[in-house]
């Protein structure tokens, strides 16, 4: 039986992937987008891209949907509680769904799942207790008959616009808190992951979020910018590449948003660091779904004089990661979101090693699988040194001076997160203070997120906060209220 998304007009169709307008699951009326198994590289789905007329459609709903809106915080975190219990019983629906068209690793893919869920119960917690605060006018000279207080009142219609590498819980971080704040949200998933998103729309819909409160259009540039151009739109929150973000903020214009852009994530291993702590953590960060997260350990900066034991030890361990079918559950590296960009990573390598690298482990490519590559001397003229790979390669950096390992943190124009292994409190703090990112971790890697936490970038990595408490302030504003007695 298909999911509810999933129309097929003949068996010897494609399933094509349906978009949800205002509850009613419809298909697309444009081009479409063939979804391939990462793995085997062969089409199984095709998304028809929603129409201007359809995505015009869901914006009248989703207006209508917020001005007569009669759900109370206690409802909206009802729905989102019976939201992670269904998914919590249809585990291995959702990987099924997830693995296919992502080429997760069953080890990924249940970790993306149990994270969904506390993001799930974290914006229903959230959610019954969104508030204001008092002001306490009576302090000012002849206000002693008034009260005042503040109010966090909902923007309207929030337009969602997430990625292919979290297609369960980034699409939960966009409209879990969105919904929980008294929004409606318009969702576009990413062309290479449609059905992960609505699959968890469906959930939504079976825990009873009313008609057009969550609405799912397809396409790409050309269907978020029409959906931009509608002013009801009120909040955009994005998480993709630079480039794209920046021409999202420019059409935006005075509305508000949220953006979750590219990195170049850095871990720095100072000479005091516990290795047998550090070390394990740096693996898992820097291969953890093919290294294809915004935090993958991608450069790991190594103090000169525990180099030679890093590299020795590392290569070691990344030697014996076992990648290829991500179906079987020993593996730890599956394939790429693309062929096209497992070539990619492959020529990056290659151009690495050409002008001085050296391959400590990994390099080779199948298909759309590339090993677990590990290099060592690497530089900031080298791709893999100056642009976001998003792949499983990890490069290993040698410094002589704690300030010349901030400060090549600090030369990228992106700033997401880095993490320091260190034992002392003052090459703690230097970092905390001297590193010029969103999030600084001591002794942990620069991919040790909790979904509790506040979760941005600074500089060409973005703005705005992810967690459900923070993305809550941001997708809501502040109303004053004052009365006199």
């Amino acid at each position: 039986m298909r999911p509810p998304f999933d129309v097929s007009t003949s068996a010897a169709d494609l399933p094509q992937v349906a978009a949800l307008l205002a509850g009613e699951w419809a298909l697309g009326e444009g081009n479409r987008i063939t979804v391939l198994d990462k793995y085997t590289l062969e089409p199984f789905a095709e998304v028809p891209a929603s129409s201007p007329e359809q995505i015009r459609r869901m914006i009248d709903a989703g207006q209508t949907a917020f001005e007569n809106d009669r759900l109370t915080p206690y409802e909206r975190g009802r729905i989102l509680d019976g939201v992670a219990d269904l998914l919590s019983s249809r585990r291995s629906e959702a990987l099924a769904i997830m693995q296919r068209e992502t080429g997760f690793t069953v080890s990924d893919c249940n970790g993306e799942i149990a994270r969904t869920i506390d993001t799930l119960r974290l914006s229903a917690e959230e959610a019954r207790r969104l508030a204001g605060e008092v002001i306490p006018l009576a302090g000012a000279a002849g206000q002693g008959n008034r009260f005042a207080y503040t109010l966090r009142v909902p923007l309207g219609i929030v337009l969602a616009v997430t990625p292919f590498n979290a297609p369960l819980n980034t699409v939960t971080h966009k409209i879990a808190p969105a919904l929980g704040a008294g929004n409606v949200v318009l969702l576009k998933p990413a062309g290479q992951t449609p059905r992960s998103a609505c699959f968890l729309a469906s959930l939504f819909v079976e825990a009873g979020l009313p008609p057009a409160y969550l609405q799912i259009f397809h396409g790409s540039g050309e269907e978020v910018s029409l959906a931009i151009e509608d002013e009801r739109v009120r909040f955009i929150a994005f998480t993709g590449s630079t480039e794209v973000g920046r021409l999202i903020q420019a059409q935006a214009g005075l509305r508000r948003t949220q953006m979750e852009l590219g990195s170049i994530a850095f871990t720095i291993l100072a000479e005091d660091a516990n290795l047998d702590d550090a070390l394990p953590k740096v693996v898992s960060a820097g291969y953890r779904k093919a290294g294809q997260v915004c935090t993958s350990v991608q450069v790991l900066l190594v103090h000169e004089t525990i180099a030679d034991e890093v590299e020795e030890r590392l290569s070691r361990m990344v030697s014996s990661l076992v990648f290829g079918d991500p179906r079987d559950a020993s593996c730890n590296t599956g394939p790429l979101i693309s062929l096209r960009d497992a070539m990619r990573v492959e020529e990056w390598i290659r151009e690495a090693v050409s002008k001085g690298a050296r391959l400590l482990a990994g390099g080779e490519r199948n298909g759309a699988v590339v090993a677990p590559t590990l290099l060592a001397d690497i530089s900031g003229d080298m791709k893999v040194g100056c642009r976001e790979v998003f792949g499983p390669v990890v490069c290993l950096e040698r410094y002589s001076d704690f300030d010349a390992a901030i400060a090549r943190v600090n030369s990228t124009p992106y700033g997401l997160a880095t993490g320091v292994f260190t034992s002392s409190l003052p090459k703690a703090f230097q970092a905390i203070r001297g590193l010029r990112v969103g999030g600084v971790h001591i002794n942990q890697t620069s991919s040790a997120r909790v979904d509790m936490m506040p979760y941005g970038g600074s500089k060409e990595s973005g703005f705005g906060r992810e967690g459900p408490r923070y993305a809550m302030q941001e997708m809501t504003e502040e109303r004053l209220v004052s009365i006199t007695l």
